[in-house]
């Protein structure tokens, strides 16, 4: 890992793996590329157990590994992406974690506000999704600092979520339907799945296309439940987050976009054997 690291030092290194990935990049553009995609951010923790660091390192290592993904996604052209960052659940974990994932979610957005090269660049605008009264008055204002510098930036979406459950999030939408069913805004007998869908924290984004997790686990630990149901390709990466490099999310994508172009070709066969 070392060598590795010190031969990408190199000048004619650094050239060829930019070159590389731009080459690789126009490729991704010219197939089908999907609008909303989403990320489990796991294994940050087992990354710094193994490399001996403290897990506040590991949680800044995951960070800096999300940058780098999300540059990828909107060089390409994907409209939103949803992160896993805070699970209602990890409130569990010892006070000092939780503290240490709180300082780092606050630092996160405020380089945001002063740095917002990222934001600016491909005009993202950042919607942090989950139960605000669970949320540290701090970390609180970094947050609506963040949207609201990013509120008029209409290009990407970002969709931090924090502190979020997917569970949550539909009985959010229920509590919020039920209040105004009783306030006669509504009928009730209008209630169905797509009156659901408009009431959740997703509602202004399109269909889930692809859910990526890291860390070889095999399950969604209530993420996203409800958005991908329903054509959404899930991909299990058997890599830690801090790990996840561009070229094996550009793998994924490569992927589905040749799986979406084969479904188009059989789509416009079918239809074209009706027209005769």
């Amino acid at each position: 890992m070392a060598i590795t690291s010190w031969i990408r030092t190199f000048p004619l290194v650094q050239y060829l793996i930019a070159w590389t990935q731009e080459i690789f990049m126009s490729v991704l553009k010219t197939g089908p590329v999907p609008q909303h995609v989403a990320f489990v951010m796991d294994g940050n923790r087992r990354f710094a157990r193994r490399r001996k660091l403290e897990v506040r390192e590991g949680h800044s290592a995951g960070f800096e590994s999300l940058a780098h993904i999300l540059e990828m996604c909107y060089q390409v052209g994907i409209k939103v992406v949803t992160v896993y960052a805070f699970s209602i659940e990890n409130f569990k974990r010892p006070t000092v974690e939780v503290d240490a994932l709180m300082e780092i979610a606050r630092t996160k957005l405020l380089q945001i506000i002063h740095h917002g090269d990222l934001a600016d660049r491909f005009g993202i605008s950042i919607r942090v999704l989950g139960q605000r009264s669970m949320i540290p008055p701090d970390v609180l204002a970094a947050i609506d600092k963040s949207t609201e510098m990013t509120k008029r930036n209409t290009t990407a979406i970002l969709n931090i979520c924090f502190p979020y459950t997917s569970r949550d999030d539909i009985a959010t939408s229920m509590r919020e339907i039920v209040t105004k069913s009783e306030k006669h805004e509504l009928d009730p007998e209008t209630i169905d799945e797509r009156l659901l869908e408009q009431h959740m924290f997703t509602k202004d984004c399109p269909p889930l296309d692809i859910l990526v997790r890291t860390s070889g686990v095999e399950r969604l630990s209530d993420f996203m439940l409800w958005q991908s149901h329903q054509n959404c390709t899930v991909e299990f990466v058997n890599c830690l987050w801090p790990e996840f490099e561009p070229w094996r999310f550009g793998s994924i994508l490569l992927k589905w976009s040749r799986s979406k172009a084969v479904e188009f070709r059989k789509m416009e066969m079918e239809r074209d054997q009706k027209q005769l």
